[in-house]
Order: structure tokens, then C-alpha cells, then sequence
């Protein structure tokens, strides 16, 4: 009889798996990532606040958008400039002044990964506020939670 086959798969996480409804599988998740619709492509394509931002407004982080002003903090095209577009279908983002020369010497943009950058300056608008407003750290908080006084006067009502 012939020998016992190796395993050709073996599971890598080393912590255990939390939810069953949520695949830890790299295909599926790969798979997931790269067919995302654009509503969960913008909000993959987040970057950081500058700390001046964080502490402003207790937000870690935000969807990237046009007219942002960030800073370029990884890779050989450091630097400062605002976004030009948003470039969903790649995940990049278009950065002025931040370009390469093609053959003939026209200049293109170079795509950037939202997370190699820091948002400096926020593009604010009615719905930019009010997702600053709802992340804020500070007020979620309190958000559902009683104190002891709140707790004791309920209490004096259920008899």
C-alpha cells in the first residue's frame, strides 16, 4: 500500500478564530478585496490623521478624498500636495506634484496607497462633520452607559 500524503494545507493562524461567520480563508479574503464595490473600496481606502487632526478631533482616521491635503510618509515619493483624484478601481490615490515621466517625457500621476499617508488637512463639508461627530471618541464614551446615581433611582422605582 502506498504512503500517507503530506498535508497541502495547513492553517497558519495561531490565535483561534472568534466568529464563524467571518472566513479567515486568504483566498476568500483576497477574493473579497479585490471584487469590493466601491462603497467598501472607500472606506478600505482610509488613511490616518496627523496628530495635530487626532487631538483636534479624536478621530485615529478617515476615508480619503479629493481636495484632502496629506503628507506621503512611506516610499521614495515622500512629500506633501493634495489629492487630485481618488482612484478607486486601483486603490491609489493621485497626488499633485507627485508624478514620473513615461518615455516621451509626459508626466503621470503615481499612485499612492491611502495608508502610506497622513491626512494634514481635512476637505470639511455637512457630511464630512458629521462623520467626524460620530466617530469621535470622546462622546462614545458616555454613549449607553449609567452611572450608579442613574442605576440607584431606577431601582427606587421597581418596587
Amino acid at each position: 500500500h502506498e504512503a500517507p500524503r503530506p498535508l497541502t494545507h495547513t492553517h497558519t493562524c495561531d490565535t483561534m478564530k472568534r466568529n464563524k461567520a467571518v472566513t479567515s480563508s486568504r483566498r476568500k479574503n483576497r477574493k473579497a478585496h479585490f471584487t469590493a464595490p466601491s462603497s467598501v473600496r472607500r472606506i478600505i481606502m482610509s488613511s490616518p490623521l496627523s496628530p495635530e487632526l487626532r487631538q483636534k478631533y479624536k478621530v485615529r482616521s478617515l476615508p480619503i478624498r479629493k481636495h484632502d491635503e496629506v503628507r506621503v510618509v512611506r516610499g521614495q515619493y515622500k512629500g506633501e500636495g493634495k489629492v487630485i483624484t481618488c482612484y478607486r478601481k486601483k486603490y491609489v490615490v493621485h497626488i499633485e506634484r507627485i508624478t514620473r515621466e513615461r518615455a516621451n517625457q509626459m508626466p503621470v500621476p503615481v499612485g499612492i496607497h491611502p495608508s502610506n499617508c497622513v491626512i494634514t488637512k481635512i476637505r470639511m463639508d455637512k457630511d464630512r462633520k458629521s462623520i467626524l461627530d460620530r466617530k469621535n471618541r470622546e462622546t462614545k464614551q458616555d454613549k449607553g452607559k449609567f452611572s450608579e446615581a442613574d442605576v440607584g433611582v431606577a431601582m427606587a422605582d421597581v418596587d
